[in-house]
């Protein structure tokens, strides 16, 4: 990740979380009911991308957990940002302004609480709401959260990374007992799509 950082460069301005359901016919530990998948066993994976798409955190979870619930926790599970390393011929600009850090999240984490939280992190949020049948989009409610975006332009991205992984068949499915086993093959394919993105762009 760091060599990534200096020949590349993570784009921190804009970070898309997802999560997706595994299946886990086994059982073993961390799996849960999943109940996209007729109630079977099985397990979550929640993301954390920056801009391109690069994989910036993971937590592995049980098929049953609320993904409002792990939202704050994938956020402070994410890699420690660096600067990136310049050219001793480099001089930074005067006088330039503190980019946004715009998050991407989906209906599920449709939480005011979970926004405030996200907010005094630094965030600035893109968040579509739930519109429910014969009613509308309450605006009054976008004016009292600060920070807020309706709409998350950059979703696309994790959900793509997502497909990355699924490429990789010990990801599609889960048969190791250990949910540590797991998570290091879910690290093992990040340095691979890493590689990748040096060597071919």
């Amino acid at each position: 990740m760091k060599i990534y950082n200096d020949l590349v460069g993570i784009n921190w301005t804009w970070q898309s979380i997802d999560s997706i359901s595994i299946k886990s016919p086994l059982g073993w530990a961390v799996t849960g009911k999943n109940p996209t998948d007729r109630i079977k066993p099985g397990i979550k994976r929640h993301i954390l991308t920056d801009k391109k798409g690069i994989l910036l955190s993971v937590v592995i979870s049980s098929g049953s957990t609320y993904d409002i619930k792990l939202v704050t926790d994938v956020v402070d599970n994410s890699i420690k940002r660096q600067r990136r390393r310049q050219l001793p011929s480099y001089k930074p600009k005067l006088g330039t302004r503190k980019r946004l850090q715009h998050l991407c999240l989906d209906k599920a984490n449709n939480s005011e609480s979970e926004e405030q939280k996200l907010i005094k992190r630094g965030y600035v949020l893109h968040i579509p709401y739930k519109k429910k049948k014969g009613k509308e989009v309450d605006e009054e409610k976008t004016i009292t959260i600060p920070n807020l975006k309706k709409h998350s332009p950059k979703k696309w991205v994790v959900e793509r990374t997502n497909s990355w992984h699924n490429r990789f068949r010990k990801l599609f499915t889960r048969y190791e007992k250990k949910v540590e086993n797991y998570l290091g093959l879910v690290q093992l394919s990040c340095g691979i799509i890493i590689y990748r993105k040096i060597i071919f762009g």
